[in-house]
């Protein structure tokens, strides 16, 4: 099932006024096993969000919780936006875009090292 959320981003903040669309594929029975968040046309110039839409963000993978609903979700982008100093793609967007193109990011394996954006 998909559902698509428009995404505003934080006043004050770099991104402000700035409106983003996300893509939520949820799985057909069981929500507890994953929830697929991306960006669905231009995806904000971010260092955890690369060109083809796919978030680096822990809870939409190692840490996910069907506890999450969609708001709560969203709420932790918008917070992962507002931390942003800058607007730069990630150092490797270009070797992984290329690798993975617009296959789920749910078969990448992601390292979730850098928690200060």
């Amino acid at each position: 099932m998909l559902h698509s959320a428009l995404q505003f981003a934080a006043p004050g903040t770099i991104y402000a006024g700035e409106q983003f669309l996300l893509r939520f594929t949820f799985p057909p029975r069981n929500l507890s096993v994953w929830l697929q968040v991306v960006f669905e046309g231009p995806s904000p110039e971010h260092p955890h969000i690369y060109s083809n839409g796919h978030i680096c963000l822990s809870i939409l993978y190692d840490a996910w919780s069907p506890a999450l609903t969609v708001h709560a979700v969203c709420m932790s982008i918008v917070s992962m936006l507002s931390s942003a100093q800058e607007k730069v793609r990630p150092q490797d967007d270009a070797m992984y875009v290329s690798r993975v193109g617009y296959r789920s990011p749910k078969l990448s394996k992601w390292h979730f090292d850098d928690d200060r954006v």
